[in-house]
């Protein structure tokens, strides 16, 4: 495997294992932090534009906002002016996750990032800002 793709490989799936770690101490499931954080940008958004928003399928979405839903912290409305859609809202409780949610995805970007001095992890958040460009226009996203 070339070496560029198998130390990112290896480095997304600790980075995975420790916010999913993180994410279920405030019950949340991997992954769901994302759709909150959407929400919390634009709350009342449709679950396409969420999926477009996050590079991820409709179904993806809808199957994590049912279990988002059971678990009180968003709930489905129907628009107001386009029956046809249906738009996620959160609930007191879904708003009530952002800061400790957002403060313990700080806390592990500081932990994880602890060993770069600050030029080093402006670099890194810039190189890898160029590396998603790259494969945003690879997937026809750009």
């Amino acid at each position: 495997m070339p070496e560029y793709l198998d130390l990112h490989s290896r480095t997304h799936k600790a980075i995975r294992a420790l916010s999913d770690a993180a994410m279920r101490r405030h019950g949340l499931h991997e992954g769901q932090n994302v759709l909150l954080g959407a929400l919390w940008t634009t709350d009342g958004a449709t679950p396409g534009e969420i999926a477009a928003r996050l590079h991820v399928t409709t179904p993806t979405v809808v199957k994590m906002a049912t279990r988002m839903a059971a678990a009180g912290l968003l709930t489905r409305r129907r628009d107001e002016k386009d029956n046809r859609l249906v738009r996620l809202w959160l609930t007191e409780a879904g708003r009530a996750l952002r800061e400790p949610v957002e403060a313990e995805r700080r806390h592990l970007e500081t932990k994880l990032t602890a060993g770069l001095t600050s030029a080093e992890r402006k670099h890194l958040m810039a190189a890898l800002a160029k590396v998603l460009a790259a494969a945003d226009e690879e997937l026809g996203r750009a």
